[in-house]
């Protein structure tokens, strides 16, 4: 039976092998709030890279056990995020999460060519986002709302299978994923449109498999029922969509931030594509999206 809420995947992970966590400059309440859950959750076991004094301090104010977590000072924001990268290298951690250092710091110690986290010179790193809404009756697994600015044909590609792996992680046997577009219709003017009808026509010849994929759609037409009655659109797809592929990063991350902050939903993230799962959320998200992007991330890990 596949998953449809947040808390039912943390249920699962928690029946999972625990994994081990680094969290690169680890300094602020809502991260250490998160990991201190997730460790008493069973989840992980946490290493923070950060100032050590400022650490205490925070776990003094929450009233949590410090010793808890293994600890690594380093107060300068920049050698944290390398240091926790480092740790990851070094075999020491399954999962890397960011702290309270900016996300083009973060991203730059994943990226780097010598000491980062790149499997390869053709690897895709992108940002896969599943969200939960009391208004849709399951999950929603997305992307890309933080990472690529504007996916040309092979990062969609890539967005696409990474997207299939988290839905079937989530104990969906076969999702149903939409390429989104302004319109259903093939429009060759519109580069998404191409795209997702390129992509769509991979799938249909196996060369994208696991997954039920069409486009262009609409959102509309991709999540709702009526709408794709309405048009007319026969597709497995249209009106029950378990992954959306954005077309660029203004309408993903639109669609996100919509979601949390009008509509109440909760979400869990991470980036696909490096060496380990890569905790990337916002620094103004709750502890409980950086709860639900650790046990994510822990689902995830190898």
């Amino acid at each position: 039976m596949s998953i449809t809420k947040l808390d039912q995947m943390v249920a699962l992970v928690k029946t999972k092998p625990k994994k081990r966590l680094v969290a690169a400059y680890a300094n602020d309440a809502h991260t250490i709030e998160a990991i201190y859950h997730a460790i008493e959750q069973n989840i992980v076991d946490a290493t923070l890279v950060g100032d050590k004094t400022i650490i205490k301090e925070v776990c003094s104010q929450l009233h949590f056990d410090v010793s808890k977590f293994n600890m690594e000072h380093e107060p300068d924001e920049i050698k944290a995020g390398s240091k926790a990268v480092q740790l990851i290298n070094e075999g020491k951690g399954d999962i890397l999460m960011k702290g309270l250092l900016s996300t083009d710091k973060y991203m730059r110690a994943i990226l780097n060519k010598e000491h980062g986290l790149m499997p390869g010179p053709k690897a895709v790193l992108s940002h896969a986002t599943v969200i939960e809404t009391p208004t849709y009756s399951k999950l929603i697994v997305c992307g890309d709302v933080a990472v690529i600015p504007a996916p040309d044909l092979n990062q969609k590609i890539a967005i696409t299978n990474y997207l299939i792996k988290i839905a079937q992680a989530l104990e969906i046997q076969k999702p149903k994923l939409a390429l989104l577009a302004a319109t259903e219709q093939m429009l060759a003017g519109m580069p998404a449109c191409v795209d997702a009808a390129l992509i769509a026509k991979m799938a249909d010849r196996g060369q994208i498999k696991g997954a039920f994929v069409d486009g262009p759609f609409g959102l509309d037409v991709a999540i709702d029922k009526e709408s794709a009655e309405i048009k007319k659109l026969n597709s497995p797809v249209a009106g029950d969509a378990d992954c959306l592929v954005f077309p660029n990063i203004e309408s993903g991350n639109v669609f996100y931030k919509t979601c949390t902050k009008l509509a109440g939903g909760e979400l869990a993230a991470m980036v696909c594509g490096a060496k380990v799962p890569c905790i990337l959320t916002s620094r103004g998200d709750s502890a409980k999206s950086k709860n639900y992007s650790i046990a994510l991330a822990a689902l995830m890990a190898k």
